[in-house]
């Protein structure tokens, strides 16, 4: 027997267009939260390279502040402990303020 057997075509494409609402719902921005904070390093926290040498850095957002690597490889350090690297960042941002 077939699942079509058991359940009318109204409630399957009932089911397939909820699935696709709670997807859809999931993937929504959230616009309302404030900006990341901007990393004002000029190098990298992770490999100390200096950004824009090896081309555009590697822009991402962790926990509310923005990061900027000097490459996509830097990241697997950087997710592995990232205090150090964020403290890196922040004692920047506080120099910049002085």
């Amino acid at each position: 027997m077939k699942l079509s057997d058991y359940i009318s075509r109204p409630v399957i494409s009932g089911l397939v267009l909820g699935v696709a609402l709670l997807a859809s719902t999931a993937l929504a921005v959230d616009t309302t939260s404030a900006p990341p904070k901007p990393d004002l390093l000029t190098t990298c926290p992770v490999s100390g390279d200096k950004l824009d040498e090896m081309g555009k850095p590697y822009v991402f957002v962790y926990q509310g502040q923005e990061v900027k690597l000097c490459c996509p490889n830097c990241k697997k350090d950087f997710d592995k402990d990232p205090a150090p690297y964020l403290k890196k960042i922040r004692a920047a941002d506080a120099k910049a303020k002085n």
